[in-house]
């Protein structure tokens, strides 16, 4: 690769608990790459809503907080040393943003077609340059439609409600295994059935289920292909 030539954009896509922020920041460390967390937005613009007495159900509330979010620069997603700290009016709500109640939260507001426009074009901004790792449920099919690397990283919903379930555990948080499954199918038939940017895969996107995978062997393939494709 010349020196000016423009490196690629790594769209990973996918349901919930997947891994993808996980995998997505281990992607950009690897490879030198700006991480870009999609949902992080969402799921701020959820809290937002919610401290501000603003109801999931309503569009019309919703879709005004985000572009007043958007308006003043209130969210910022910031590199720190342990991948990305998320801002909401310069407080770090990192933790507080990924609870499950607020991630069914983060599922809702996203399905309102002003909140998606209101966060589109910061999305895209943050991609003109290259060298981007960004991740989130249509990346490939409405944000970065021409990314480099397109792939729809998955794994069965119990595999995946018991890596979420871990990482709460980590946390310190105490929920039962069955819950957290039930909060995945719920997300899942939130985000496939939502009329605005449901939940599929892009046309020329690679699928990639990483049920049997490790941590470790995702990353390696992820980094292997935008290797392959010039970066």
């Amino acid at each position: 690769m010349s020196p000016t030539a423009r490196r690629p954009v790594i769209a990973l896509d996918g349901p919930a608990g997947a891994g993808k922020s996980t995998v997505a920041r281990r992607v950009a460390a690897a490879l030198g790459y700006v991480l870009v967390d999609t949902g992080a937005l969402y799921r701020a613009v959820a809290l937002a809503c919610a401290r501000a007495g603003v109801s999931w159900d309503d569009p019309d509330g919703v879709g005004a907080q985000a572009e007043a979010l958007v308006a003043r620069g209130a969210i910022a997603l910031v590199p720190a040393p342990d991948g990305l700290r998320v801002e909401l009016d310069r407080a770090d709500v990192t933790r507080e943003i990924r609870s499950p109640e607020n991630s069914l939260g983060a599922s809702r507001v996203s399905a309102v077609p002003r909140v998606r426009a209101a966060l589109l074009e910061m999305q895209r901004a943050s991609l003109r340059g290259g060298g981007a790792v960004m991740e989130g449920r249509d990346i490939g099919t409405v944000v970065a439609p021409d990314a480099e690397v397109k792939l729809f990283v998955t794994a069965s919903p119990e595999v995946r409600a018991r890596r979420r379930h871990d990482e709460l555990v980590a946390r310190g948080e105490r929920p039962s295994y069955e819950d957290t499954l039930r909060d995945v199918l719920a997300r899942d038939r939130a985000d496939e059935s939502r009329a605005i940017a449901p939940l599929v895969p892009a046309a020329d996107a690679e699928v990639l289920d990483t049920s049997s995978m490790s941590l470790d062997e995702v990353v390696d393939a992820i980094v292997a292909r935008a290797r392959a494709a010039g970066g």
